[in-house]
């Protein structure tokens, strides 16, 4: 099954950029700390908006697009020349921001002059950032999984090697640096790999703007911006609500465990993104849509409660591994962020169908609403329950928001007929 040929590779992919992530997590959790690890994870927060910005957030119209063309080379060319063109212009407009405001923005978003000159480096590679992230994206909705499986695992390997070298020489800023210094160097190697494709032609890349193909983008510019912008943000502010109420200690204990769950979860949402996006995209009757659908399902979820189970199971010997015993105390959150785990992929799939078929305001409405009773069920949760709170707000949250797809989606799901 083309689903698992897929999984395969995405895993591939996806063992290696988890045990950098943790191998880098436990070298900066050794030297700075639950708040140094709490600083990061605002700073990595931070990035994660700004990058969407820096390309138009265009990444998920490019595959679907790139999918939906791939047989014809006029519609191919104007895609390709029309997302250059955004991803240049964007990326030009938002680095000038982030270097005029580096110091405002520093102390306005993240309320620490530290990170300004990492804010200014972000600024100046940004372009390389959003070219890289372009190539990357017609790969995936090329179906060219192999060459996009070695240029992920490349590019995560030279993030864990430039993490460990500034880490080790420079602490924290170090960890900063390797943040924003990873994101584009990449770019380079990308570029290497790709050289001799077919495709990877300026030919590709200089047909005039499609103002119809933009508008299209746009929608989906749309959909990222605001995922980009809400997720990240609904978490700085559970972060500093925890800061402000518990701890900053107990902030890095919760950014561990997300930092744990997100590892763990890039197996499946790795698999969700490579596969699902372009296949939904090409599927017509509901019919098919379903079928696929309650494929997925029965292929994904089974791995991913097994896999929560095994975590919960193994929880002490995970925090020892990939942190320091300073960190036993987010064992305490392992019960229920698991439980909001397995609901955040079951709500995952039926996502992904909202961005194949382009339901702009379904998904907008979605992102912004879940986000927003994320914020007040962590608020009602902290209050009540302290550091737990914020991970029985989190498995809340996505069992009602699986509910609400399903409400969402109940025609394609549960009639037969078309």
């Amino acid at each position: 099954m083309k689903l698992i040929k897929t999984s395969f590779f995405s895993a591939i992919i996806t063992f290696i950029r988890i045990s950098s992530g943790f191998v880098a997590g436990k070298i900066v959790a050794a030297i700075t700390g639950p708040a140094g690890v709490a600083l990061i994870g605002g700073f990595t927060n931070f990035i994660a908006v700004i990058l969407t910005f820096a390309n138009g957030a265009i990444n998920s119209g490019i595959v679907k697009y790139t999918a939906e063309f791939n047989n014809n080379e006029l519609k191919i060319k104007e895609l390709f020349s029309t997302s250059l063109r955004i991803s240049v212009v964007c990326s030009a407009v938002f680095g000038f921001i982030l270097i005029i405001f580096a110091p405002y923005l520093a102390e306005w978003v993240l309320s620490n002059s530290i990170f300004t000159n990492p804010i200014r480096v972000l600024g100046i590679t940004a372009i390389l950032y959003s070219l890289n992230t372009l190539l990357i994206s017609i790969l995936n909705g090329m179906r060219q999984i192999k060459t996009f499986t070695i240029v992920n695992t490349s590019g995560t390997i030279i993030g864990l090697a430039l993490t460990i070298i500034l880490v080790y020489y420079y602490k924290l800023q170090g960890a900063l640096y390797s943040l924003v210094l990873a994101q584009s160097i990449v770019f380079f190697l990308t570029v290497a790999l790709l050289y001799k494709s077919p495709w990877f032609s300026w030919s590709f890349f200089k047909s005039p703007f499609n103002k119809d193909l933009g508008k299209k983008l746009a929608g989906y510019s749309l959909m990222s911006i605001v995922s980009a912008v809400t997720i990240p943000v609904s978490q700085i502010i559970l972060r500093n609500l925890l800061i402000a109420h518990i701890g900053i200690n107990e902030a890095g204990y919760w950014q561990g465990m997300m930092r744990i769950s997100d590892g763990y979860l890039l197996l499946v949402t790795s698999s969700l993104t490579t596969y699902y996006l372009p296949k939904l995209s090409s599927l017509k009757t509901n019919a098919e849509l379903r079928s696929e659908i309650f494929n997925g399902y029965k292929i994904i979820l089974p791995v991913v409660f097994v896999g929560c189970i095994i975590i919960y199971i193994l929880r002490f010997f995970i925090i020892k591994t990939l942190y320091t015993t300073a960190f036993l105390e987010m064992e305490h959150l392992f019960l229920w962020q698991l439980i909001g785990d397995f609901f955040k992929i079951a709500t995952f799939l039926l996502g992904y169908l909202m961005v194949a078929k382009a339901m702009i305001k379904h998904y907008i409405a979605t992102e912004i609403i879940f986000s927003t009773t994320y914020v007040i069920f962590g608020y009602i949760f902290i209050n009540h329950f302290k550091l737990t709170g914020i991970t029985i707000a989190f498995a809340i949250n996505y069992f009602v928001c699986f509910i609400f797809m399903i409400f969402v989606f109940k025609k394609i799901l549960f009639r037969k007929k078309g």
